[in-house]
């Protein structure tokens, strides 16, 4: 069985990258098992977030590395929280002050409330790989103006896919790694594996 590192110790992103791979023999482990602590995510944009958090992970541990990094951007905001989704709402940011801020600043929204969800994963072979795999994708959609459903994690709550009438944490953990962005990018890292023999 091969092992990878994420790079990352969120819980809710683990378990959407184990069901993932699970069939593909592949175990996920999260850096907080190797006492890997966060690193400084001091990009400007997610790709570089992530490439900093993959070659940390990776030196650290000496697996080859996955990093997510992930958030969201919401159009009457000029694209925030963007990049600083994880701790919109300061230093010892949750999940509900996060989207509590954010229903807050669309109060007087009712036009358009149009968001996404944007990931970027970066796998690396080794801390000093020098083309590591990049993807990205989007999962489309709007604010909604209440938080509902609890089968989920960050601003699912308060998220409403494209389509839909649920939020993301409304809908099913099969049905949302099939249209999230996260989900997507997976499928793309997984078309990538086997097309460079890391997987069969």
């Amino acid at each position: 069985m091969q092992k990878f590192v994420l790079a990352s110790g969120n819980k809710g992103k683990l378990k959407e990258f184990a069901e993932m791979f699970a069939q593909y023999d592949i175990e996920v482990l999260p850096q907080s098992d190797f006492a890997v602590e966060e690193v400084p995510e001091t990009g400007t944009t997610f790709v570089e977030n992530a490439i900093i958090k993959a070659r940390h992970a990776a030196a650290a541990t000496g697996l080859p590395a996955i990093a997510d990094d992930s958030g969201l951007e919401v159009d009457a905001l000029q694209g925030a929280p963007g990049i600083y989704s994880a701790r919109y709402s300061g230093e010892n940011a949750t999940a509900v002050t996060n989207y509590t801020k954010l229903l807050d600043a669309l109060k007087d929204t009712t036009a358009a409330r149009t968001a996404r969800f944007q990931c970027i994963l970066v796998y690396m072979r080794h801390a000093n790989d020098p083309t590591p795999i990049i993807c990205q994708a989007a999962w489309e959609g709007e604010i909604g103006f209440e938080v509902k459903g609890d089968n989920g994690h960050g601003y699912d709550p308060i998220f409403i896919p494209q389509g839909m009438q649920q939020t993301a944490a409304e809908i099913s953990s099969e049905v949302k790694n099939e249209l999230s962005h996260r989900g997507k990018a997976l499928a793309m890292l997984l078309d990538a594996f086997k097309a460079q023999g890391i997987i069969a």
